[in-house]
């Protein structure tokens, strides 16, 4: 029972903290979605466990905790994934700034 309350009451914060993400404008509204959206279901996994075994048996897993396991895996590789794809973007884009400024002061200093 602990445990439920400590997931309902984070989950709670991080749909409050999503929101105030999305109003500052610093989360865009598709994301804002997708974060409300896994939160939700973290909060209703939570507290009615028994439909996480009907989902985990109407896909083929056994027990629904697996299947939640399973699931947050992917979840978690897929956003390494953009996390990844997002800094070799600005590694290369930092490359390119550090070449333009270093292109111009060797410029004026031939000046």
């Amino acid at each position: 029972m602990f445990i439920k309350v400590v997931i309902v009451i984070f989950s709670f914060y991080a749909v409050y903290k999503v929101f105030i993400k999305y109003k500052s404008g610093q989360i865009s509204a598709p994301r804002a979605i997708f974060w409300l959206l896994l939160w939700v279901a973290v909060i209703g996994a939570a507290l009615w466990p028994k439909t996480t075994d009907l989902i985990a048996k109407f896909a083929g897993v056994s027990r629904g905790a697996d299947l939640l396991v399973y699931l947050s895996i992917l979840v978690i590789f897929f956003l390494i994934f953009r996390i990844i794809i997002k800094l070799e973007k600005i590694d290369k884009e930092i490359t390119k700034i550090v070449r333009k400024v270093t292109l111009d002061e060797k410029s004026d200093n031939y000046k």
